[in-house]
C-alpha cells in the first residue's frame, strides 16, 4: 500500500509541473488520491483542452505565434499601414537610404521626426549621395490625413497609420523606414504589400496539399486493391520527376499577359499539385497499419460508414504528424514562391511579393550600393523560422500524454 500511495503522489506531482495545475489544493490521502483535482481534471479533460494545456508550456511557440498574428495582421491591413501605394515615386531621390528617425534636437525633445533629403554628388567618384537638410523639419504624424484609399477594395479611408502628412507633400520627400529603390519606390510599403502575397499563397497552397494528401492518401489505405495501386503508381510518377525543372517548367507556362490575380492561383494550384504525394505516402501507410486495429473493426462491425471511420477514428491517431507537417509546408511554400518569383518564373510586376522585391539583387552591384533591399529576405527567413517554432509546439501539444 505504501508503495501505491508514494506512485500516485509521484504522478500528481508530474501532472502539477507539466499542466501547471495550482499546488493550493490539499495534498490527498491514499482513499482520495485517485479522486483527487488533479487527477480529475486530467482523466476528464478532452483532447483539445489536453493540448493546449502542453502548447502553452512551450514559450517559443506562443511568442512565434504572436508574432506570426502580427505579420498576418499587418498583410491584412496593408494599405492602412503602408505609408505609401506601391507604384508611389519620389522622382530625384532613386535608391536614397533608409531615413533616420530622430527624437531632438539642438532645443531638446521634439518627438518621432526627420529631415528633409538633398542630394549631393561625390566630388571623386561621381556618386549621387544624399544629406539631411537641418533647416527643414518634418514631424512624424500617427493616423496622418492622406488622399482617400479603400481598404480591401471596399471601404474608402482617409488616414494612415503613420506618415509626414501634408508638410511631407511639401517637401516633397516621405518617411523611407526601408529606403527608395532604383525606381524611387519606398521599400516599406512595398514589403508591407508583397506580405499580403507571400504569406496567403504558402495558407492557400497548403490547405489544397493537406485536402488532397489526406484524402487521397486515406482512400488508397483504407480501401486497398486495384484503387491503392492505381492512385501509388501516380505518386511514384509525380515523385520520379525531378521538382524543381518541373515547378520550373509549369511556372513559365503561365501566359505572361494573365492579370496578377489569375498568376496568383495559377503558381498556388502548381505548388499544391505537387507537394500532396509526401503527405498521401504517409497518411496511407498509416491506415494500412491502422485500419485493422480492434477499435476499427468494432466501429465498421457496429454499421459505421467508411467516411466516418477514416475521419473520425484513424486519422485522428496521427493528428500529431498531420499538424506537423502542415506547419512544415507553410514556410516550404513561401520559399518557392519566393524562389520562383526571384528567378522571374512566379508573380511578375506590377503584383508585388517577396520574391519579386528580391528580383533587384540579381544584380550583384546592388549588394554593395543598395544593401536595404535584401530587407524582405529577412521577412521570409523570420517567417520561416517563426513557423517551425510554431510547428515544434504543436507536434508536442498533439501528443498530451508523452513523458507522464
Amino acid at each position: 500500500m505504501t508503495e501505491r500511495h508514494d506512485s500516485l503522489l509521484e504522478r500528481r506531482e508530474r501532472i502539477r509541473a507539466r499542466y501547471g495545475v495550482s499546488e493550493e489544493a490539499p495534498a490527498p490521502t491514499l482513499d482520495d488520491a485517485p479522486a483527487s483535482k488533479v487527477d480529475e481534471a486530467y482523466y476528464y479533460a478532452s483532447q483539445w483542452r489536453l493540448m493546449w494545456w502542453r502548447f502553452r508550456r512551450h514559450r517559443m511557440a506562443l511568442i512565434s505565434i504572436g508574432l506570426l498574428a502580427l505579420l498576418y495582421l499587418m498583410a491584412a491591413f496593408a494599405e492602412f499601414i503602408a505609408p505609401y501605394e506601391t507604384t508611389t515615386r519620389f522622382r530625384r531621390y532613386q535608391q536614397a537610404p533608409p531615413s533616420t528617425i530622430h527624437w531632438s534636437d539642438e532645443n531638446g525633445f521634439r518627438g518621432p521626426f526627420v529631415y528633409a533629403v538633398e542630394q549631393e554628388r561625390h566630388p571623386v567618384t561621381r556618386r549621387v549621395t544624399f544629406v539631411e537638410n537641418r533647416e527643414t523639419l518634418l514631424p512624424i504624424r500617427f493616423f496622418v490625413e492622406t488622399e482617400p484609399y479603400k481598404l480591401w477594395g471596399v471601404f474608402e479611408l482617409r488616414h494612415k497609420l503613420f506618415g509626414l502628412g501634408a508638410a511631407g507633400e511639401k517637401a516633397r520627400v516621405g518617411i523611407w523606414l526601408f529606403g527608395l529603390d532604383s525606381l524611387a519606390r519606398d521599400v516599406f510599403s512595398r514589403t508591407v504589400y508583397g506580405a499580403r502575397i507571400s504569406l496567403t499563397i504558402g495558407v492557400v497552397s497548403v490547405v489544397l496539399t493537406f485536402v488532397l494528401g489526406t484524402l487521397l492518401g486515406g482512400i488508397s489505405g483504407y480501401f486497398g486493391g486495384l484503387v491503392d495501386n492505381i492512385i501509388q503508381r501516380i505518386i511514384e510518377f509525380l515523385r520520379a520527376i525531378p521538382q524543381l525543372p518541373l515547378w520550373m517548367t509549369l511556372a513559365a507556362a503561365v501566359p505572361k499577359e494573365w492579370p496578377p490575380i489569375n498568376v496568383y492561383f495559377a503558381i498556388t494550384l502548381i505548388l499544391a499539385l505537387l507537394n500532396w504525394v509526401g503527405l498521401a505516402r504517409v497518411v496511407r501507410g498509416r491506415l494500412l497499419s491502422m485500419r485493422e486495429e480492434d477499435y476499427a473493426l468494432a466501429a465498421r462491425s457496429s454499421g459505421a460508414s467508411d467516411s466516418r471511420i477514416i475521419i473520425s477514428h484513424l486519422l485522428p491517431g496521427f493528428t500529431s504528424h498531420l499538424i506537423l507537417s502542415v506547419t512544415i509546408m507553410i514556410p516550404q511554400m513561401i520559399l518557392y514562391e519566393t524562389a520562383l518569383s526571384f528567378l522571374g518564373l512566379g508573380m511578375q510586376p506590377p503584383a508585388v511579393s517577396w520574391g519579386v522585391l528580391l528580383q533587384d539583387f540579381r544584380d550583384i552591384l546592388a549588394i554593395f550600393h543598395i544593401p536595404w533591399l535584401l530587407i524582405p529576405a529577412f521577412f521570409v527567413l523570420a517567417t520561416v523560422l517563426l513557423f517551425n517554432f510554431v510547428g515544434d509546439g504543436l507536434r508536442d501539444a498533439a501528443d498530451p500524454y508523452s513523458g507522464i
